[in-house]
């Protein structure tokens, strides 16, 4: 039976989400990534599953020759944090992350507290550069 990737675009929009959050911080930096990641990719923001804000998508092929969508970039407003995608990866990334601030990262996701623990500047530094990478390697929409 062939993998089905359950997060997938919705139609559920974003600012309804956002204003939803119940921690104020929380929200507050929802809404101003939002905001940078309209401005970084020039894309709309689109719900994709029931949590992660997307902007744009790519088109992808998996190892075991599974095809499909996943946003572009996005992010996600835990209860820990906020997660932020960054799909292209770490690897060459690592000057930005040295500046950056306080943060973790996963495979393809920058974790953080509050944007007042980072350099925003910083942050949309490496986002406009993940951003283009993935322009760059994948066919984006």
């Amino acid at each position: 039976m062939a993998y089905i990737n359950q997060t997938r675009a919705t139609d559920r929009d974003p600012v309804d989400f956002l204003h939803g959050i119940e921690n104020p911080v929380r929200k507050a930096d929802g809404f101003r990534l939002l905001a940078l990641m309209r401005r970084i990719t020039g894309k709309p923001a689109v719900m994709w599953g029931r949590t992660l804000v997307g902007f744009g998508s790519f088109r992808y092929l998996s190892r075991s020759d599974q095809r499909g969508d996943f946003l572009m970039t996005g992010f996600s407003p835990r209860k820990s944090g906020l997660s932020i995608y960054v799909l292209s990866g770490f690897d060459e990334y690592h000057d930005f992350l040295a500046q950056l601030g306080r943060h973790t990262t996963g495979r393809s996701c920058l974790h953080i507290e509050k944007l007042a623990d980072i350099d925003e500047v910083v942050l949309v530094q490496l986002m406009t550069t993940a951003c283009e990478d993935m322009e760059r390697n994948y066919t984006c929409s």
